[in-house]
């Protein structure tokens, strides 16, 4: 039995020694293999590794994709008027040579995520201090962004460099500090109900103008109407008493019974007419039989 247990002991024992020696490296992760706290060897290339067992050689894993860093710092600011800006940003970086990143930045991500953190916001407070607010929300933003990408680089390939690669930086909002946006906003508003007003005056000016224009169009339209009418009627008037004078200078008296009969149309023009006068006067000549009479001959 002593010598079964013995077995069995020592089968798990070496067991446990070859899972120490053995290790997977994932297609998303270097392998970095330590001996005695001095790295041994970087693993590249996913697979099946092996290695000493602990405590002769122990294996940490680096992330070798791309990540991104997000801006956490909502301090503001200073552009070149002394305005204060709150900037939030985001870096895409990957670690190229582990070897270097974890020599100068540290063991894991969280490290060089930390340090990048501090050079990007340095890198962006100088850039920003070189321009103006209005740079930075025109398409000179863009400059603005290679700049500090630039300056980025230059320190992460310095003199000891990082091992990481800085794949893009960019600006996500440029926005005033709290207190100035309220107030920026007021100013806004005030400046919309300006134009606002301004505008409505000037098409209320622009109404009055047009509607007296129409006015004096209309008047002078309603004149110019006017006097042609009376002109056309004084001309036909005018015929007419020609045509009259013409007509009843051929025959006098024909012309003195026309009158007559128009003068008793306009005398007795209702039944409710009362006149009183006198029937020898000349007014009822043409109704009297004799002058009736009378006229017919003359007429011959």
């Amino acid at each position: 039995m002593n010598k079964i247990g013995f077995y069995i002991s020592t089968s798990l024992l070496a067991l446990l020694v070859m899972s120490s020696m053995i290790f997977v490296v994932d297609q998303r992760q270097y392998g970095v293999v330590y001996s005695l706290g001095q790295i041994k060897k970087v693993i590249t290339e996913p697979g099946l590794n092996f290695k000493l067992p602990p405590p002769f050689q122990n294996v940490n894993f680096i992330d070798k994709r791309l990540l991104t860093l997000d801006n956490v710092d909502s301090e503001p600011m200073l552009t070149a008027e002394k305005q204060r800006m709150v900037i939030d940003w985001y870096v895409r970086w990957r670690i190229s040579d582990p070897s270097q990143y974890i020599r100068n930045v540290g063991l894991d991500e969280k490290a060089g995520a930390q340090q990048l953190t501090r050079v990007v916001r340095n890198a962006f407070q100088e850039e920003i201090n070189k321009r103006t607010v209005k740079d930075l929300l025109s398409l000179k933003r863009e400059a603005l962004m290679v700049d500090v990408k630039r300056e980025v680089l230059e320190i992460v390939k310095g003199e000891k460099p990082w091992g990481i690669d800085v794949v893009d930086v960019r600006i996500t909002r440029a926005d005033y500090v709290d207190t100035i946006t309220e107030s920026v906003y007021r100013r806004m508003e005030a400046e919309r109900k300006r134009v606002a007003n301004e505008l409505r005056s000037t098409g209320g000016a622009e109404g009055e103008k047009i509607r007296a224009d129409a006015d004096r169009q209309r008047e002078v339209t309603l004149a110019n109407a006017y006097r042609d009418a009376q002109k056309i009627k004084g001309e036909g008037d005018a015929e007419a008493a020609r045509l009259y004078a013409e007509a009843f200078g051929k025959d006098p008296q024909f012309a003195q019974f026309y009158q007559s009969i128009e003068a008793y149309k306009a005398s007795f023009n209702k039944k409710s007419d009362v006149m009183v006068l006198d029937p020898s006067s000349d007014f009822f000549k043409a109704m009297r039989g004799s002058g009736a009479a009378g006229a017919a001959p003359v007429k011959k």
